[in-house]
């Protein structure tokens, strides 16, 4: 079964390729600077902490990540703050923070594969997006097996799926290709064979997406039932006493997450 994949917030910090024309990519630097301000100076309103207690992102990010959300990356700049902040238009291979469309009361994370216009199709576990075939450095495959629907999309249904999924499937579909609306976009999990996606549930509206991942800032190797719920279990107080040190991914500590870029 598909991983459901959907974070969990935890405490706040304090509570396509298409890019505008004139707008300079956004460097290093830059990111660095947005970091620490958020780090130093965040509240609900620019970031948020949430950790992931699924699989559906693996190899990318791991059961047990600790993440802070940029939710000012995506947001309309204003007036001023469009020369203080470094906004960006969402792109292909961007990894993003939703409200779930079936239930926003859950947040999921995944990787956008088509942004408006696109036409996306998959055949034997490779996607293919406006006829050219993607270079996906970042997926994951658990098996070696072809599923008829999972790994041959669009085509009929042999799961459920949500409501959702199926207007799209019988209203977006041209030629073979699934066509993404406008204000709309198609996403992904990176473990491709245990992501639980738009080829289930359909789009993610503009309007659910909160933000970007921006880093890590811990790593715990944890079990997903202890990971799911808002709340710390006496289980999970237990083992973070009894194996903190060995159990926390050091490596992974402070990493910074950062999108893929397309060259199409």
């Amino acid at each position: 079964m598909a991983n459901q994949d959907n974070l969990v917030m935890t405490d706040d910090a304090s509570a396509g390729k298409h890019q505008p024309a004139g707008e300079r990519p956004r460097g290093t630097i830059a990111e660095w600077t947005v970091t620490i301000i958020l780090l130093l100076f965040g509240t609900t309103t620019l970031v948020q902490a949430f950790v992931i207690p699924t699989g559906s992102m693996e190899d990318t990010l791991l059961i047990g990540d600790h993440l802070l959300v940029d939710k000012l990356a995506y947001a309309p700049a204003g007036p001023v703050s469009k020369y203080i902040l470094p906004y960006q238009e969402i792109k292909r291979g961007d990894i993003i923070v939703f409200r779930y469309p079936m239930d926003v009361t859950q947040t999921y994370v995944k990787r956008v594969v088509g942004i408006p216009g696109d036409r996306i199709h998959i055949r034997n576990k490779q996607v293919f997006r406006n006829g050219e075939k993607l270079n996906e450095p970042y997926t994951y495959f658990k098996t070696e097996y072809i599923d008829s629907y999972r790994d041959n999309f669009p085509s009929e249904p042999n799961t459920r799926i949500s409501e959702a999924a199926q207007e799209m499937l019988e209203k977006h579909v041209v030629n073979s290709e699934i066509v993404v609306p406008p204000s709309s976009y198609f996403a992904m999990g990176d473990n491709r064979d245990s992501s639980f996606d738009s080829r289930y549930w359909g789009f993610v509206p503009r309007e659910n997406i909160i933000g970007k991942p921006l880093i890590i800032y811990w790593s715990y190797d944890a079990p997903t039932e202890r990971l799911a719920s808002s709340t710390i279990s006496l289980d999970h107080a237990i083992d973070l006493l009894q194996n903190f040190f060995t159990k926390t991914r050091w490596r992974r500590t402070f990493k910074l997450i950062r999108g893929h870029s397309f060259d199409n």
